[in-house]
């Protein structure tokens, strides 16, 4: 019983850590990535759109992202979402091809990016921490039904600290590497 409590909150401790990294992809470290601007919702025919549904994101060089529409109408649309994003991003509209310059990034900007990874780290580590008192919850369950002596329950405590140290561990690793590819110029 303690056995499946520990390996399910090991399991969503891991997607814990796996949506983390997926969104630090959003924060830009100096170079076009696609990535940056798939999770934009586009106001498409009055319906939140995500971008990659309603236009195909490319890179053409290592400053400038292009975003072809696969309709002409939601053009403006694509290119207003992109400009209200809060990115700090300027599209350029050719006809039906969007281009996305991105602005070189100066070391103001790169303390305010540490600053929101931080931010984002730390709830990340919140998402952890909240799953380890969900698992020491179910034990506490389990031993007020008597289904396990105090002494297993204190193990299972103890395991359940032990993979969210890992965990956390984990998430202070990426944040670290991401804050070194964030201030190489």
């Amino acid at each position: 019983m303690i056995k499946d409590i520990i390996e399910d909150a090991r399991k969503r401790m891991g997607k814990s850590v796996d949506s983390f990294r997926s969104d630090l992809a959003r924060l830009r470290t100096g170079r076009a990535q696609p990535s940056l601007i798939e999770h934009i919702m586009v106001n498409y025919y009055g319906t939140p759109t995500p971008l990659p549904q309603c236009a195909s994101v490319s890179v053409e060089d290592a400053r400038t992202l292009v975003v072809t529409a696969w309709d002409r109408g939601a053009i403006d649309a694509v290119e207003k979402a992109i400009r209200d994003s809060g990115l700090g991003l300027n599209p350029n509209t050719a006809g039906t091809v969007i281009r996305v310059p991105l602005p070189p990034l100066t070391e103001e900007r790169r303390k305010d990016l540490i600053k929101i990874l931080n931010k984002e780290a730390e709830q990340a580590k919140v998402a952890v921490r909240n799953i380890r008192r969900d698992a020491n919850g179910h034990i506490k369950e389990l031993l007020k039904a008597k289904d396990i002596t105090s002494d297993d329950e204190r193990k299972g405590e103890d395991q359940a600290q032990k993979i969210t140290d890992e965990h956390v561990k984990k998430i202070d690793e990426i944040v670290a590497a991401k804050e070194r590819e964030m201030m190489a110029v």
